[in-house]
Parts: structure tokens; C-alpha cells; sequence
């Protein structure tokens, strides 16, 4: 007796059935695009308030005035590029350059600033354009996703300089002498490393200048090597470096806001001028006084606790474990050395150092938990990141002398829980590897291992379906399936 065959649910891009699994995360993604939309505008009317633009004025007059970095833009462009084939890439390419010449020539004739960028700023818009209305269903969703990523990395570099404006103009004094006391239970290692640095100039310091300069630039190219399947998957993998970072840069400036600090070569040396408490860094320790908040000026940021570029360092380094070798030596030497500038310069004491370690562990296992998954692991490791950072915050406010007075008790006791942290971040980071690459059927998204049997082709025949992998052209698949390679133009 014959009968009819049944037919296959439609499968998506990662090889799993079409499910209403998908609906909750782009009710996620929507969710996130709105809090984000609300936090820039809300920042955005503070800044008025201030006097100056916010992040949504900036970022909008660069799409015809002269841009303030033409690399960051070009930055964007290159994360958004990820969704795109290498036709596609090339094609956008070729339009942001040309935007950029025309932007050029008209300003060299108006005598106008000049600068470039503004060409890769209207191709990332192009491409959210490009999938709002040409394309549907995921191949939509990834189009948007990578502008999405392009206009954050541009949108947190504008949020972070608004931040550090609202900073200096809301916090009239500073809390450097805690944390200057509070230092010398880990032997003023800012003090040490300076000295190092001046005795050793000017090649380490024209070395660890580019170090620190370009720590953005490294994450972009570790982040760009993590992302380099996206065009050929059709998706994003579940966690990588630009999401954590762009975490940090959203989070850590209201950290300025609780606890302002300047940094020594500001409250103690030659860059803070008149409002310097005294010229003693690098060559003289402060003296071990009861501390009080420094008066200091509206301009120069509270941008010290905790350390981002160490967090960011921390970040990259621990991301650039997957690469290569080459990578991975990169990682290390990024770290080292963006650890010794944030001394050796007088941009950060010791003890924002450690804060920002903690801070850059807590961060990345909430991130990783919220793309894989929480578990009694990560849940124990953010507790304990968050407890370890509230109570170093709490101890440089409230027992610096204390700790200045007893450093063979109060150095190896930060180092210890610093420590802890680090630990317990190694472990459950290597357990939570081991459970990603252990093979769980039926769970959507998973790819099927060798020893999962192939579904069967004929079903999908018997349905007025060729041998072919399905295009999204045909009827009879999912209406939201779209040309495995969509183009450009």
C-alpha cells in the first residue's frame, strides 16, 4: 500500500529544524537594542545638561562632517564585513574609499576640516539599509547583527569620551590619596615601574606607548579572527572578544562615578600642574597621612578605578588562548606590556590594577554564561568576582592607613583573593570548554557530530525538492529563507 511521504520540517542555516527557538532571541536581541537606545539617550540629555554633545550627536555629524578618527570607522566597517562574502567585502570597500574621495575633494575645495571615514560610516549604514529591505528572516538578522556590532564599537568609543566628560565635571575632588596609601601595601609598584621607565627611555617607553596606544587595534584583529567564519556559517559564534569588551567599556566608567581617581603622574606629578598635590612622582613616595579628597580641576577625567586597559588586556589575553601560537605570544606580550605602561606612565596606581583584573574576570564569565548557559560554576565565579571587587573598592575607601601601616599583612592579602579569582576563573573556564565540545543532540543550534547518522535524502525528494542543498528560493521552504550569499548591490 502506498503512501504519502512525509515531509521534512525546513531546516535552517546551521543545519537544525526551523523551531520557535528562535523567536526568544530576537525578542532578546530587540530588548538589548532598546536598553542600549535608552542608555545613549539618556546619556545624551546628562551631556546637554553639561554643556556639550552626547554620543548620539557626535556619532550623527560624522555622517557628513569630518569624523574624529577615520581607523575607528573603518574599524566598524571591518566588524560589520564579517556577515559579508569577499565579493561583498571588496564592493564595500571600493564604496567607502569612494565616498571618502568625494567627502575630500569637497572639502579641500571649502577649506573645511579634513579627515576620512566618513565613507566606511555610510557603508556600515548601508548594509542595516540593505537588510531591513532586501532581505528577510535570518540573513536579516545577520546583516543587522553585524552593523550592529560596527555602529557599537564606534557608539562605545563616543560613550566612553561622554563618560569621562561627566566624570570631571561632576566630581569636583578625587580619592587619590586613598588609594596612594592604600599602594603602599603592594610597595607603590606605579613609583617602581616609573623610575624603571625614565632610567630605560626612549626605547621602552616609545615601545609601550604604541603598546597602549593600540590595544584596541589588537582586540579589533583577535576579535576579526574569531568572527572570520561568520560570512561562511551564516552566524555568529555564541561568545568572543567584541562582546565582552564592548561590556567593559559600558560599565566600567560608572565605576569613575563611585570611586573618581586621576591617577599619580596627575594628583602627584608634573601633568596635574597647580591642582597636583605635590611633584613627587616618580622619584618620592608620598608620605602615609590620613587621606582626604584632593580638589582638582574640571577637565582631566576620573578615569583610574578600575583600570580598563588593564581589564581590556586581561580580556584579549585571555581570547587570544584559542589562536594560533603567534597569537597567543601576542596576547601575552599585549598584557605585559599594557600592565607596564598603565604604571610606568603614572596613568594607574597598583591597586586599580588588581581591581581591574577582577573586574575583567567577573565580566567575561557573566558573558559567557549568558551566551552557554549559567550554571552552579559561573554563578559562584561572579558572586565571588563582584564580592572581591565591592571589598577592594571598599578597603582603599575606608582602611588605606590602615593598610599602608601593615603591608606585610594587607600586599600578600589583595594578592591572595586577587588571586583566588583568577584561579577560580582558570577552572571553571577549562570546565565549561570541556562541556562545549562534548556533543549534545537536540540541542539547536549543534552541528552533528561523525557519529550522528545523516537524515535521509529521499523524503526531501518526494517533495519536489532536487538533491541540492536547499537556496531559499523555492516555495516550498521556509518563507524566511533567503540566498545563502546575498549580495550587495
Amino acid at each position: 500500500m502506498m503512501t504519502e511521504p512525509t515531509r521534512i520540517p525546513p531546516r535552517d542555516d546551521r543545519g537544525t529544524q526551523s523551531a520557535p527557538w528562535r523567536r526568544p532571541r530576537v525578542v532578546l536581541w530587540t530588548a538589548a537594542g532598546a536598553a542600549t537606545l535608552g542608555f545613549l539617550v539618556a546619556l545624551e540629555i546628562v551631556a546637554r545638561g553639561y554643556g556639550f554633545s552626547g554620543p548620539i550627536t557626535e556619532q550623527s555629524r560624522e555622517v557628513i562632517f569630518a569624523p574624529e578618527s577615520g581607523p575607528l570607522l573603518y574599524g566598524g566597517l571591518a566588524l560589520t564585513m564579517v556577515v559579508l562574502t569577499w565579493r561583498q567585502r571588496l564592493i564595500a570597500l571600493g564604496i567607502a574609499a569612494g565616498v571618502d574621495v568625494a567627502f575630500f575633494l569637497v572639502r579641500w575645495a571649502l577649506d573645511a576640516d579634513m579627515n576620512f571615514g566618513n565613507g566606511a560610516l555610510w557603508v556600515v549604514l548601508g548594509v542595516a539599509v540593505l537588510g531591513v529591505t532586501r532581505r528577510t528572516g535570518q540573513e536579516r538578522l545577520l546583516l543587522l547583527k553585524g552593523t550592529g556590532l560596527g555602529l557599537l564599537l564606534v557608539a562605545g568609543h563616543k560613550t566612553g569620551d561622554t563618560w569621562l566628560l561627566i566624570t570631571s565635571k561632576t566630581r569636583a575632588t578625587v580619592l587619590d590619596a586613598y588609594v596612594a596609601a592604600a599602594d603602599h601595601a603592594l610597595a607603590d609598584p606605579s613609583w617602581l615601574v616609573g623610575r624603571f621607565l625614565n632610567a630605560t627611555a626612549p626605547v621602552s617607553t616609545g615601545i609601550l606607548h604604541v603598546v597602549y596606544g593600540q590595544l584596541p587595534l589588537a582586540a579589533a584583529l583577535v576579535g576579526l579572527y574569531q568572527l572570520r567564519r561568520v560570512a561562511v556559517e551564516r552566524r555568529f559564534p555564541a561568545h568572543h572578544l567584541v562582546r565582552t569588551f564592548l561590556v567593559i567599556g559600558l560599565f566600567g566608567p560608572a565605576i569613575y562615578m563611585i570611586f573618581p581617581v586621576v591617577g599619580p603622574v596627575f594628583a602627584y606629578g608634573t601633568d596635574g600642574g597647580a591642582w597636583a598635590t605635590a611633584n613627587l612622582w616618580p622619584d618620592v613616595l608620598p608620605p602615609v597621612t590620613d587621606p582626604q579628597p584632593i580638589p582638582f580641576d574640571g577637565i582631566t577625567p576620573r578615569n583610574c578605578m578600575p583600570s580598563l586597559h588593564t581589564a581590556w588586556a586581561v580580556t584579549l589575553f585571555i581570547h587570544s588562548r584559542d589562536g594560533s601560537r603567534a597569537m597567543r605570544w601576542a596576547g601575552t606580550f599585549w598584557l605585559v606590556g599594557t600592565l607596564t605602561a598603565t604604571l610606568g606612565f603614572g596613568y594607574h596606581y597598583g591597586a586599580d590594577l588588581l581591581a581591574g583584573v577582577v573586574f575583567a574576570l567577573t565580566i567575561e564569565t557573566a558573558m559567557r554564561c549568558s551566551a552557554h548557559g549559567w550554571d552552579r560554576a559561573g554563578v559562584r565565579l561572579v558572586a565571588l568576582g563582584t564580592a572581591v571587587f565591592a571589598a577592594q573598592l571598599a578597603s582603599y575607601r575606608w582602611l588605606p592607613t590602615e593598610m599602608a601601616a601593615r603591608p606585610w599583612l594587607y600586599g600578600p592579602l589583595l594578592l591572595l583573593v586577587t588571586g583566588a579569582v583568577v584561579y577560580a576563573y582558570v577552572r571553571t573556564a577549562r570546565a565549561a570548554r570541556e562541556r562545549e565540545r562534548e556533543p549534545k543532540p537536540g540541542v539547536p543550534g549543534q552541528r552533528p557530530t561523525p557519529t550522528e547518522p545523516e537524515e535521509p535524502e529521499e523524503p526531501a525528494k518526494a517533495v519536489g525538492t532536487t538533491g541540492a542543498a536547499p537556496t531559499g528560493t523555492d516555495d516550498s521552504q521556509d518563507p524566511d529563507a533567503t540566498d545563502a550569499e546575498p549580495e550587495l548591490v
